[in-house]
């Protein structure tokens, strides 16, 4: 049900604008043709609109900007580093982003934000904002009011870390790039947009994730763990294969892809390997290959194997969520049983247990 609440127009807003690379920084050069990077302070030359909302909006530019192909945590590090710095100067973040590795990115950014209550708006584009045919515009000029948006109480209409892309605003660990070519590139399966954008903004405040006490610090989470790996199940898996992936040297935690509703083969030497694993200190994370749809180990006995060898469900979180989640807890926690309990926990909107 889409709530009421309208946005108040009050003082003017003020947005920093975070270039780090991608589609949507590109442009063609006038002379070879080729695209290449284009500099992000004269953004209003390609995208005039800009301009009428009257907003002050500041640009920064990474020292070094990426194709997201080449995100990395340190990458992470440094976006959250910069919003903390700039926290207190500014109602709104925006993030121009490849979307290759977007929703890693918003996930990962959503957990190393702790007590975030101002916007922080992810997008990009499929086409160079220089081509005429960009979605890159209307997916920048929509970014920039979501992330100015005020409640009637002065508050931010969306404090969270999201993606908007197509006319839609999705919380951003909820989301997966579906689609290479179309200019829909994203979906959120298993949780509603927080804005659907059309001739009005229409907000589902209901969905959206408002702090429980306003006016708490933003505190940032640098430290992450990326010592996890994947097992992606498939018909003919073979034991050494399985092997080859929870014996990783330094693996602290797997993410196991099942099928359907967290479903894997019954076999007794299969499970036994991920049992073995489990009494080592390894942490499995159940997660399902399908886009839509939760982990329920307790349906079927394809499931009910798994949860006996001591996997932990991923609910119906996605992928990228599950990765940045496991990164995050790593990080910030040394008992196996307290990692154990974070990761069944809904920590930043990121599943519905």
């Amino acid at each position: 049900m889409k709530s009421k609440i309208k946005t108040k127009k009050s003082a003017v807003p003020s947005l920093l604008m975070i270039y780090t690379g991608g589609t949507i920084g590109m442009k063609s050069d006038e002379k070879t043709k080729a695209l290449v990077p284009y500099d992000i302070s004269q953004i209003e030359e390609e995208v005039p609109e800009i301009k009428k909302f009257g907003y002050r909006i500041d640009k920064h530019s990474l020292e070094k900007v990426i194709d997201s192909s080449d995100v990395t945590p340190d990458f992470w590090v440094k976006l959250v580093k910069i919003i903390k710095e700039n926290y207190t100067n500014y109602d709104g973040f925006v993030i121009l982003h490849g979307t290759d590795t977007m929703s890693y990115t918003a996930s990962a950014l959503s957990f190393m934000l702790e007590d975030l209550e101002k916007p922080v708006i992810l997008t990009g584009s499929q086409l160079p904002i220089g081509i005429l045919r960009t979605d890159g515009k209307e997916n920048l000029i929509s970014s920039i009011e979501i992330a100015a948006a005020k409640r009637e109480d002065g508050r931010p209409m969306v404090p969270e870390v999201c993606i908007y892309f197509e006319s839609q605003l999705y919380r951003g660990n909820r989301t997966t790039k579906y689609n290479a070519e179309a200019f829909k590139a994203f979906h959120s399966e298993n949780y509603p947009p927080l804005a659907q954008v059309g001739v009005h903004i229409k907000y589902n405040t209901a969905a959206i994730r408002y702090p429980k006490k306003w006016g708490k610090p933003l505190k940032i989470k640098t430290m992450l763990n990326t010592n996890v790996a994947v097992l992606k199940l498939y018909p003919g898996i073979t034991p050494d294969a399985i092997r080859s992936v929870i014996g990783t040297k330094g693996c602290k935690a797997v993410i196991v892809e099942t099928y359907g509703a967290g479903n894997a083969p019954t076999g007794k030497e299969f499970v036994k390997l991920l049992q073995d694993a489990v009494k080592k200190g390894l942490i499995l994370v159940n997660v399902t290959q399908c886009l839509g749809g939760k982990v329920d180990m307790s349906t079927y006995a394809a499931g009910k194997g798994l949860e006996k060898a001591g996997l932990l469900s991923g609910f119906d979180g996605t992928f990228e969520a599950t990765l940045t989640k496991l990164f995050y807890v790593l990080g910030n926690y040394s008992s196996l049983d307290t990692i154990k309990k974070q990761l069944q926990k809904e920590l930043r909107g990121e599943i519905s247990c």
